[in-house]
């Protein structure tokens, strides 16, 4: 899995996750102004690996 950060159309940092097989499998959903929020937002997903999963 690999993670790309890149600029929206609105000049907004975004990141985008693919898995292995390049296919993406997660977005960050809403654009940031600074580069190193949206570094940190990566961070957030890749540190919540073992958060719970609850079921509705």
């Amino acid at each position: 899995m690999f993670y790309v950060l890149y600029k929206d159309t609105q000049y907004q940092w975004r990141w985008t996750l693919y898995a292995a097989n390049n296919r993406k499998i997660a977005n960050s959903g809403e654009g940031y102004h600074n580069k190193a929020d949206c570094r940190h937002a990566i961070d957030l997903v890749k540190g919540s690996g073992s958060a719970p999963v609850y079921e509705r």
